[in-house]
This record gives C-alpha cells, sequence and structure tokens, in this order.
C-alpha cells in the first residue's frame, strides 16, 4: 500500500508541466506574443486562428526528479529506488503542470494606432511542492525517525482547470511607446487547493511511560478546498449529461472570475527596446459545487496498551480498539463542509532587453523615408510565476533571426529550476497568409525522454494580414 501512494504520487507529478512561453514572447510577427505582452510591437495588420489549433501548448517538467530515477533497471529493487528518489527530492522541490488550448483567436488593426484582438482558450494550471515529512512517514514509516518531527506545512498544492474569454487592446502612444491591456474573464470548471497548511506529528522515547513510545500530533489543521467535482461522482449520470454538465462549466457556471494583463515596450533607441508585461491579475469565486475537507486538532497518545485485552464484567474483552479509535476521532476532527472560498490567479511576471541588427529595407524604398526592419535580434528575457510561498523565475537569453522573408528562426538558452542545459527552437514560415509555428524546448531532452526534467512543445496554424 505505501508502494503504491508514493509511485501514484511520482506518476501524477512527473507528468506535470510549466508555464513559461520564452519562445513566443518578443515574436513581433505572431500575434500569440500578445497574450504574454499586450503592449508588444506587432508588425501585422489582422489575424484569425484556426479553431481549435491557433495555439496548442504541451510541457513536462520537475524540478528534482525525472522517470529513470524510479524505473532504473540497474537497480532491481523498485521499493529502494523510490526510497532514494525521496531521500534526494527536497520540500522545496517542485511539479508544476499547465495545458493550453486556444479556441478562437482573432484581431484586427482599428487604425494607425490601434490593435483589437479577442479570443478564448482552455488552460489547466496544476502545482505542488513535494511533500516531504508525509512522503517520508507514509513509505517508510517513523521507526528511523524517533524525535524528529514530520511538517504537514510541506503538503502545499494548487490545481484548476478553466475557460478564459479576453479582449485586448494595443496601442501606439508615440514613435517610443507601445502599451497594451487586456481583460479576462474566467469559467471555472474544476479547482483544488490546499496551501497554508500547519502541524506535526512527533515520536518521543518515553522509557517511564506506559509504552516505551509517546506519539504526539500537535496542532495539526489540513484543508482541502475543490470546486466542480461533485457531479464527477455521480453514479448515475450518463456520458450526455456529464459532457452537458461540462460544457455548461465553461460558459460562465457557478465559478466565475476576473483578470487583467498589462504589459509596455519602449524603445530606447531605435535598435535598443525593453519590454515589461504582467498576466493574470485577478481572482475566482469557488462558490458552485463546492465541498471543503478538514482535519484538524490535537493529540498524544501511547497507543494500544494491553497486549493481551483485559476481561470486562460481562465476561468478554475490552473493545480497546474501538475506545482508541472514539479517543482519536474526537481530538483530531475530520469534517466535510460547503464553504465558498476565493482563489488568485498565478500571475505572471515577463521584462526584457532586446538589441537589433542587421538593417533591411523593403525594394525600391531606400530613397524616401520608410520603417526599418532589423533581420536579427538577440536579448535577455525574465520570466516569474507567483506560486504558493515564493515566485519561481526563468532566465533566458536567445538570438532571433528571418533566414529568408518568410522563415523565421528564434533559438534561446534557459536557465531554471528544471534544467541547465535549455536549449529551444523555434520556427514560423509564412505562406501568403497562412502561417505555421512550431516551437520545443529543452531539444537535448528529447535524445533520452525519461532522464528529462523537462519538455515543452507548442504549435500553431493561422492567418495573419498584411495590408
Amino acid at each position: 500500500m505505501r508502494l503504491f501512494l508514493t509511485l501514484s504520487t511520482f506518476f501524477i507529478m512527473l507528468l506535470c508541466q510549466g508555464q513559461n512561453k520564452q519562445l513566443l514572447y518578443n515574436v513581433n510577427s505572431l500575434p500569440q506574443t500578445l497574450m504574454s505582452n499586450p503592449g508588444a510591437q506587432i508588425n501585422f495588420d489582422g489575424h484569425f486562428g484556426i479553431p481549435l489549433i491557433s495555439h496548442i501548448n504541451i510541457a513536462a517538467g520537475s524540478s528534482g526528479i525525472n522517470l529513470h530515477d524510479i524505473f532504473d533497471d540497474s537497480n532491481p529493487n523498485v521499493n529502494q529506488r523510490v526510497t532514494n528518489a525521496i531521500n534526494r527530492l527536497s520540500s522545496k522541490d517542485y511539479f508544476t503542470a499547465q495545458e493550453q488550448l486556444e479556441v478562437l483567436s482573432l484581431g484586427w488593426r482599428l487604425n494607425k494606432y490601434d490593435y483589437f484582438s479577442a479570443g478564448i482558450y482552455q488552460e489547466m494550471d496544476l502545482f505542488a511542492y513535494f511533500p516531504k515529512d508525509p512522503a517520508v512517514l507514509v513509505s517508510q514509516g517513523n521507526a528511523n525517525y524517533i524525535n524528529v518531527p514530520f511538517d504537514f506545512s510541506h503538503v502545499s498544492f494548487t490545481g484548476e482547470v478553466l475557460t478564459v474569454y479576453h479582449l485586448g487592446l494595443n496601442r501606439i502612444i508615440n514613435n517610443q511607446l507601445t502599451v497594451g491591456a487586456r481583460l479576462k474573464m474566467y469559467s471555472g470548471i474544476f479547482n483544488v487547493e490546499s496551501v497554508n497548511n500547519t502541524g506535526t506529528f512527533l515520536t518521543r522515547n518515553t522509557p517511564d511511560g506506559p509504552n516505551y513510545y509517546r506519539h504526539f500530533a500537535e496542532n495539526i489543521d489540513v484543508r482541502v478546498n475543490t470546486s466542480g467535482f461533485t457531479t464527477l461522482r455521480d453514479a448515475n449520470q450518463t456520458v450526455q449529461e456529464a459532457s452537458r454538465d461540462l460544457l455548461s462549466k465553461s460558459f460562465f457556471g457557478g465559478n466565475i472570475g476576473a483578470g487583467l494583463d498589462l504589459g509596455a515596450t519602449y524603445k530606447i533607441q531605435d535598435n535598443l527596446i525593453i519590454t515589461g508585461s504582467i498576466q493574470d491579475l485577478g481572482l475566482m469565486f469557488q462558490r458552485d459545487e463546492v465541498e471543503n475537507y478538514t482535519y484538524k486538532g490535537t493529540y498524544q497518545t501511547d497507543g494500544i496498551e494491553p497486549l493481551f485485552p483485559e476481561i470486562g464484567p460481562d465476561g468478554t474483552a475490552l473493545p480497546y480498539w474501538d475506545e482508541f479509535e472514539d479517543e482519536v476521532d474526537a481530538n483530531l476532527v475530520d469534517e466535510t463542509l460547503n464553504e465558498s472560498y476565493v482563489t488568485w490567479r498565478p500571475f505572471k511576471l515577463n521584462a526584457s532587453l532586446q538589441f537589433r541588427f542587421g538593417k533591411n529595407f523593403p525594394p525600391c524604398d531606400y530613397r524616401i523615408r520608410t520603417k526599418i526592419i532589423y533581420q536579427n535580434k538577440v536579448g535577455i528575457h525574465l520570466f516569474g510565476i507567483k506560486r504558493p510561498g515564493a515566485l519561481k523565475y526563468a532566465l533566458s537569453t536567445y538570438y532571433d533571426t528571418m533566414v529568408i522573408p518568410k522563415l523565421r528562426i528564434k533559438v534561446a538558452y534557459t536557465l531554471d529550476d528544471f534544467s541547465y542545459t535549455n536549449v529551444g527552437l523555434l520556427i514560423s514560415t509564412r505562406i501568403k497568409k497562412f502561417n505555421f509555428y512550431l516551437a520545443a524546448d529543452n531539444l537535448f531532452g528529447y535524445f533520452n525522454l525519461a532522464k528529462s526534467q523537462y519538455q515543452s512543445v507548442q504549435l500553431g496554424f493561422q492567418f495573419i494580414i498584411n495590408k
């Protein structure tokens, strides 16, 4: 049972995903750059994404472990492999999950200065710190950890599946400054969170007591909030009914919220640009199909004391186990509630500095004043995302070039918690108005996926209009 629980935890976490889209950031020929910076400088006049495939993002990552650590055949003892993996991880190691599917995306230039965009996308976002102490307690027990407390604050995770409806405006203020904003409305499908948990479990030597060991559960306060899951447990619900319920949640069901993206681009010199943005500055009101599971209290025990139960007045053995269970339940209370709660979206930060070189002028326009096109761009990009307890960062350097007028390539090296060898590649090509792009992170990881701690693939199909 311990092995099953531990392996289940690893399988769930190793299928997780990351959120940094550094390969699409600052790519001014793609509409997707407006999703990470609504104030980006763009060079097109309209776009229309092919529904459901204009942007697909799939990635996978973990900060401290990979599949090879669990399934390495050089060590035939699976229990030892799991134990070694748990011992390597700390409570600061974490796992993230994010999937994004663009349902609808379109935009057009209103005038010389303003570009309007709108769309719908579905997103899944999960995050979990590795629960170090509870994992050790479940997999190894407390025999080797006498007088060592197990901290339940290590249990910390969030997760949600939602649909996002958005409207954005990109405005050119002057030759140097472009700003933008995007209003978002969230329709929650599923949500789960467990943060700010407290409490410890400790076993101490007590040779003078009734037993040699005494167990202390102190200030336990663990809470798991969920919304949107109750109808899934209805065994009498048909597939058609479940599909209708899922669809209704996608179109502003009971759990709704609002958010805002802000961004700007400033041209220090014609070939030197800084950018910055904040995404998903918003919150969700979880009030439909809500269930909260709480476990709290303080309790001390020497365990079940008699090896041979005493006989009661009626000639039967005293129910020590039942009495012990009732005593635990009276002190460590397990409750299921239906209380609404509020969740904050994990906001994201972007900042970059870009240098452009390799001037190019349109044919036959070299004698008149026209917009300069730069063939090559190099830069640095800082990404951050708010997670329970801290901001998580990634730093990228990149080289972006137009190989030929219709083919663009961007190469990026990213330093983050997942890998020190993350080299990514973006290829974007256009045939008349039709555009296709493909981006992949951590290219070296594809040589051995089992040993990779991070992978990411993004692709899309759309029509881009230039007047």
